[in-house]
Formats: C-alpha cells, structure tokens, sequence
C-alpha cells in the first residue's frame, strides 16, 4: 500500500487490486493525465479500509475516487464499499466509489451499487472510458451511460426477480409512485442508459430542464445518484430487463 501528495485541484485516486501488474497498468494511465494522479494502492479491501478512514486520512490527505475490484483476498471489495461509504460524514465525505468488474459478476455488481457504489466499469474498458468514468463520478454523476456500461447494465438486471415486487408498500413501489409523469418518464430514459443531453433530445426538452427533474427524482425517491435510481426502477418493475 502506499501514498503520496498531490495538488488540492487535481482529481485523488485510489486503486484497490490484489493484482500488482493491474494496479500499475491502471497506474501508468491514470498519471499520465494532468488533471488525475494514483494517491493510494491496496492489495485487498481490509487495507483500502484501514486507509480511507477519515481519521488516517488527516495524515494522507482526502481520495476523491476509488476503482475497486470485486474479488480479494482478506475482504472482498464489496465489503469494502459498504464500509467506505457508511462511514462518510459533512466534515468527511466518503470518496466515490466505480468497482471493476466482468460480465461473470453481475450479481456481486448489483450488490455494489446497493452498497454505495457510484458505478461500474468493466475491467477490459479502454484505458479512454476509464479516465472518463473517474471524472463522471467525480463531478457527481454515475457511471452508467456509455456503451459498455450500458449493455452491462442490461445484463445486470437479469440477477433481479422477474417478476416485479407486488406490494404496493414495497420501498421501491412508494418511492416511484411519488414521482410526476414527467419525472417516470425521465427515470425509464435514465435506466436505458440515456445521458441528460439524449434525454432532453428524446422529450424536446432543454438539458437544464432534465437536470432539474433528475434531482427531484433522486431527492423523491432516496437515491444517491443515478445508478441507486435505476435501481430503484428495476425494483419497481418500472422498468424490465431487455425492454
């Protein structure tokens, strides 16, 4: 595991891989960018845990994002973003979350994102959608909408129910329910993957007006981010896979 310093403006990340080859890959690409820079490396999540807590923190300095494998010795990477993430405060907000992940781990991916996660990225991404994803997730949005990610997303929902939850006091039900047409139809938009620009394409609306609809639909139903409301939709039957 190791740290170092690095400018406040440039964006902090942390590898956690019990793969060395894999973390210096990511490395080399990551540090290449002027605006990105590798701060912190664990081989597994008990020690990404250890060194993101905020109190150890103080002496290593914030990490703003994390690219977190799923399979680990010691804990596995899930584990570790629930632990991450359940510990962020106001004064110390937890880093983002993007697991790494392949086709073979939907259902650890699915566990992910209801454990804090901000996104996926499949492991074999092109070094070009992974520097994106860092920054989509450090400005706030996740990590669902392009073209891998989205066929990902797709296959990921198969490890729901088929059959939508028939309660109408399920969580996911009363949370839908409160939304407007409007905002429904800008969360089914949002669970295929659509980005703001597309969406406001796909309804003849401004971008600024999605955005606005995008945050009382995550304010409305409880979500963090994008991925939590997709989510959310699967459960409701809101949305079904493959539709």
């Amino acid at each position: 595991m190791t740290a170092q310093t690095t400018d406040a403006a440039t964006i902090r990340v942390a590898l956690v891989d019990d793969q060395q080859l894999v973390r210096a890959g990511f490395r080399m690409v990551i540090d290449s960018q002027a605006d990105l820079e590798v701060v912190l490396e664990a081989g597994d999540g008990a020690q990404a845990v250890r060194a993101l807590d905020p109190a150890a923190r103080t002496a290593t300095g914030p990490v703003d994002v994390v690219l977190m494998d799923v399979r680990m010795p010691t804990m596995d990477g899930l584990e570790a973003t629930e632990r991450i993430v359940s510990r962020a405060t106001p004064e110390a907000p937890a880093p983002k979350v993007i697991v790494l992940t392949t086709f073979d781990l939907d259902e650890y991916v699915l566990a992910a994102i209801r454990a804090g996660a901000s996104g996926f990225l499949l492991k074999d991404a092109p070094p070009e959608e992974m520097l994106a994803a860092i920054r989509t997730v450090h400005r706030g949005d996740a990590v669902i909408a392009p073209s891998s990610t989205r066929r990902l997303l797709e296959h990921l929902v198969t490890a729901l129910p088929d059959d939508a939850p028939s309660a109408t006091d399920h969580p996911a039900h009363q949370a839908v329910a409160q939304l407007t047409e409007r905002e429904r139809e800008v969360l089914v938009l949002m669970a295929r993957g659509r980005s703001n620009t597309e969406i406001g394409q796909d309804l003849f609306v401004a971008e600024a007006t999605v955005k606005t609809h995008v945050g009382r639909i995550l304010a409305k139903v409880g979500a963090r981010d994008r991925v939590q409301a997709v989510v959310v939709a699967y459960e409701a039957g809101l949305v079904r896979a493959g539709s």
